[in-house]
Parts: structure tokens; C-alpha cells; sequence
């Protein structure tokens, strides 16, 4: 099973847009994420990532929503 988390990204290091990489916040957690197929996210923008790639950019109350969800299956399983 596979699976995609959103984060918001909190800085983008302008480069090549083949090369362009953001930081990303996952609740806290900040991880270095290619920006490659998004070349269009911002700072503050919520993307889908798997694998250290953003996959596409989702709005704000879709990204909490998705966060409270795993949230909630943490939770379950401590």
C-alpha cells in the first residue's frame, strides 16, 4: 500500500524548475521535497507528496481534512 500526505510548503529553493525543491511542514515535521511537477506552488500551498516528490497542490480545507483523518488513525492505533 501506498501512501500520499499533504504538507504545506514553507520555503521553495528557486532553481531550474526540474531542480526546484521546497521545504514542507507534515504537522510539524519539516522534510526537503522536489517540486518538479508542481512548478506552479507557492509558499504556503499544501501539496500532495510521495516519495520526496509533491504530486500536485491541494486547497487548504482539503489538506486539513485529509490531516485530521491520519490524525485520528494515529490515535486509534496507540
Amino acid at each position: 500500500m501506498c501512501l500520499a500526505v499533504p504538507g504545506k510548503i514553507v520555503s521553495i529553493t528557486e532553481e531550474d524548475l526540474l531542480l526546484r525543491t521546497g521545504r514542507v511542514s507534515f504537522g510539524g515535521v519539516i522534510k526537503e521535497v522536489s517540486l518538479a511537477y508542481v512548478p506552479e506552488a507557492r509558499v504556503n500551498d499544501y501539496v500532495i507528496v510521495h516519495v520526496g516528490f509533491a504530486l500536485s497542490i491541494l486547497d487548504r480545507e482539503e489538506a486539513e481534512r485529509t490531516l485530521n483523518y491520519v490524525e485520528q488513525m494515529q490515535l486509534q492505533i496507540e
